[in-house]
């Protein structure tokens, strides 16, 4: 029996194909899911009950080796359906998951659906802290106000600036040669605004109304004048002797010769070597290498003063003119002078100077007659009489014909005084205390034109001069 009863069973399993078997599962699986459907209390862990349900529709035989049998209709192992079923549970979820069925409300196919959608929206996510409040949006949108309009305005155009080198400049320096004037245009435009505020334009058309006039700058170039800081027409110094030249070359011919430390106005600077200057009226070039500034040489105008004096010392010079020199320059000029054993002349220096200033004569030409005529101080009539100059003396009786002073400044401030009125000075030239020059025995404002009436020694006025010209020297 046992047998007849298996051999049946198998042969209805050998008789169905695999796509029979399949379509008995579906029939199988759509029976459940309306068991499960139609449920209040259905859910995926009731399978079993389905399975139970299922029964009747196959007749199972237990046989020797256990194997549960279906009737001769649909006949197939249980083991086999079994794996069947797993394979198809696996499917089911792994295309639906678990969360898309409900298991306790027991929805329908539709809710099922509802469910689906909503099941996958993960359960953890971030709280929106900056929601959008959309009545405020709506609320300060609705206040917008975006307005164009077309206008004309008048407006200025920018004139250009026009730059040209000049050797002439120091170099960087710019000098305005025309000023720039701004042009006028008219222009057709669209500006926009947004709630009140200027937002953009734009230009549609332009019409020039006054054309503009450029500026036009110098810009320097010269390094010399810029390493000087002077300009044309200023004065400079040399800081050698030098030869002023007809034209700006070594070979040109000479027209002066000008010493250290004078003042020149410069003219033209022609090229970096060479600069056109102006000394005394005389023109001419000079190697621009040879001079100077204050401002390279802050010393250079002190010097200048000094030279400037003594380019002037000449046996010929003017000696009814003060000689310039400061109270300064005559303490310099006495102080410490080899011959002046006595010390005099030192000790009246500032006595020297004011007969310079006050009676506008030469003081240095003053001091070298006093030196002369005293052998520096040391002559009988100088030291008993405080009487420097010999002054009233006769050659016959030279020590009883002289004056005699109260002190060496009375006699200094003496001999000036006979000499502005009646040797130096023209007749009728004021001179002091509103006194006129009387000019008794004037021949001329030289030491030689003093000579001739002062001293019987003709070379008197030469050995003058000599002195002068030591006294003078000892400034530089």
């Amino acid at each position: 029996m046992s047998n007849g009863k298996n051999n049946s069973v198998n042969k209805n399993q050998d008789t169905r194909n695999l796509s029979d078997v399949f379509k008995e599962l579906q029939e199988i699986r759509y029976s459940g899911t309306n068991q499960v459907n139609t449920s209040s209390k259905s859910n995926i862990q009731k399978q079993p009950n389905m399975q139970k349900q299922a029964k009747p529709k196959a007749k199972v035989s237990f046989v020797e080796n256990t194997n549960v049998s279906f009737d001769n209709k649909k006949g197939i192992k249980l083991s086999n359906l079994l794996i069947v079923l797993v394979v198809l549970v696996l499917i089911i979820i792994a295309v639906f998951p678990m969360n898309v069925f409900s298991v306790e409300t027991g929805n329908t196919s539709s809710e099922s659906e509802e469910v689906v959608e909503t099941a996958s929206i993960p359960t953890d996510f971030e709280i929106n802290r900056k929601a959008l409040n959309m009545q405020k949006i709506i609320s300060e949108n609705s206040s917008f106000e975006k307005v164009k309009e077309q206008v004309s305005e008048e407006r200025e155009i920018e004139y250009e600036i026009q730059t040209q080198q000049n050797p002439s400049l120091p170099r960087g320096e710019q000098v305005v040669l025309q000023e720039g004037v701004m042009g006028k245009e008219n222009v057709s435009l669209v500006k926009t605004y947004e709630n009140g505020e200027f937002v953009e334009e734009i230009i549609l058309a332009k019409e020039t109304i006054e054309e503009p006039i450029p500026q036009i700058l110098d810009i320097g170039t010269s390094d010399f004048l810029a390493d000087l800081n002077i300009h044309i027409g200023d004065t400079v110094y040399l800081n050698k002797n030098a030869a002023l030249r007809k034209e700006p070359s070594e070979n040109s011919e000479e027209v002066a010769d000008i010493k250290n430390y004078i003042d020149v106005t410069l003219l033209e600077l022609p090229n970096e070597d060479w600069c056109k200057v102006s000394f005394d009226t005389i023109e001419g070039y000079l190697p621009t290498n040879v001079l100077t500034s204050p401002t390279k040489t802050p010393s250079i105008i002190e010097k200048n003063r000094i030279q400037r004096i003594l380019i002037n010392v000449n046996i010929e010079m003017e000696l009814n003119k003060s000689t310039g020199l400061t109270l300064k320059d005559y303490q310099k000029i006495f102080k410490d002078l080899p011959n002046d054993t006595n010390g005099i002349f030192e000790e009246n220096a500032e006595v020297f100077y004011n007969m310079d200033k006050k009676y506008n004569v030469n003081g240095i030409f003053i001091a070298s007659i006093a030196i002369h005529e005293s052998a520096w101080g040391t002559s009988q009539i100088a030291q008993e009489k405080n009487n420097l100059f010999g002054y009233g003396s006769y050659d016959e009786t030279p020590y009883e014909s002289s004056y005699d002073f109260s002190s060496y400044a009375e006699g200094i401030e003496t001999v000036t005084k006979s000499l502005v009125k009646y040797y130096l000075n023209p007749a009728g030239t004021k001179i002091y205390d509103g006194e006129t020059a009387s000019a008794w025995y004037y021949n001329g404002p030289t030491v030689e034109g003093v000579n001739q009436r002062y001293a019987s020694d003709p070379d008197w006025h030469t050995k003058v001069y000599s002195y002068m010209e030591m006294l003078y020297n000892r400034l530089s």
